[in-house]
């Protein structure tokens, strides 16, 4: 995304099941960790759309997030500059899924200090003629195809460095120059 003109996330489409839509991967002291956002599946069998997945609060996952970053977190070059603006993903009750990631979304272009202009997508094409379909980076059980340096991680020594973690990690560990990382992302093996 730092390397885009515009973003046009897909919404108008199903929902993923496992895919980092509920998802997204931390370093921990005991390498990496899972934190999956729980959901509310339609009654009906079969395909729900993005638009209307809700998000299950029977257990307090925002408060086990919260701490699990904390944990890895609180002790990392950067993290306490950017706690305060990620505390409202905890502390507010979103009712779907889409409006916690678009805020999610809004929260880190800031603290990215990016201002790439963004919309939604209203109806789904199955290939996009006008836009570079990147969608496919949405399934988490794939490791992501394209090439980054690496960077000091906040457990390298016992865990060596860990691809394919939330932003947050990056994030804590570089602040202000996560942006160089993300603008020298090797995109040419995207396809």
């Amino acid at each position: 995304m730092a390397q885009s003109d515009a973003i046009v996330f897909e919404t108008a489409s199903n929902f993923i099941k496992q895919s980092y839509l509920t998802r997204c991967y931390i370093a921990t002291a005991n390498g990496k960790q899972t934190l999956s956002i729980p959901v509310l599946h339609g009654k009906e069998k079969g395909k729900q759309s993005l638009k209307d997945v809700q998000i299950d609060y029977r257990n307090n996952w925002q408060q086990t997030h919260l701490r699990s970053i904390q944990t890895a977190y609180r002790s990392s070059p950067f993290y306490e500059f950017y706690e305060d603006d990620l505390l409202p993903l905890f502390q507010k009750r979103y009712k779907y899924l889409i409006d916690f990631n678009l805020t999610a979304h809004e929260i880190i272009m800031e603290c990215l200090q990016l201002d790439i202009p963004s919309s939604n997508t209203t109806v789904f094409e199955l290939t996009p003629t006008l836009l570079k379909d990147r969608r496919f980076l949405i399934d988490a059980k794939k490791d992501c195809p394209a090439n980054f340096d690496a960077y000091y991680q906040i457990f390298d020594d016992k865990n060596g460095f860990l691809k394919n973690l939330s932003i947050l990690d990056l994030l804590s560990m570089e602040g202000p120059n996560a942006i160089s990382f993300l603008e020298a992302i090797d995109l040419s093996t995207l396809k």
